[in-house]
């Protein structure tokens, strides 16, 4: 027999809100293997990301540190 729409469990139902776990994720096999631009994703700490609320301000940011290191 088919499932109705009021044949539906609660597990069916989505969430309000996800948390990914980035430390278990793994590169997608199935993705362009193009090396001309490649993305990091970086989860900043709240009191952090009150003040690069960009991601051009982050990079900003970080070259400013990194051009201050010394060699």
């Amino acid at each position: 027999m088919s499932k109705t729409p009021s044949d539906h469990s609660p597990e069916d139902e989505l969430l309000a809100e996800y948390h990914f776990d980035y430390k278990k994720a793994k590169p997608n096999r199935f993705a362009s293997q193009d090396e001309t631009q490649k993305l990091k994703v970086v989860v900043l700490d709240e009191d952090v990301a009150q003040v690069f609320t960009t991601p051009e301000s982050v990079n900003r940011a970080l070259r400013a540190f990194i051009e201050a290191m010394p060699r």
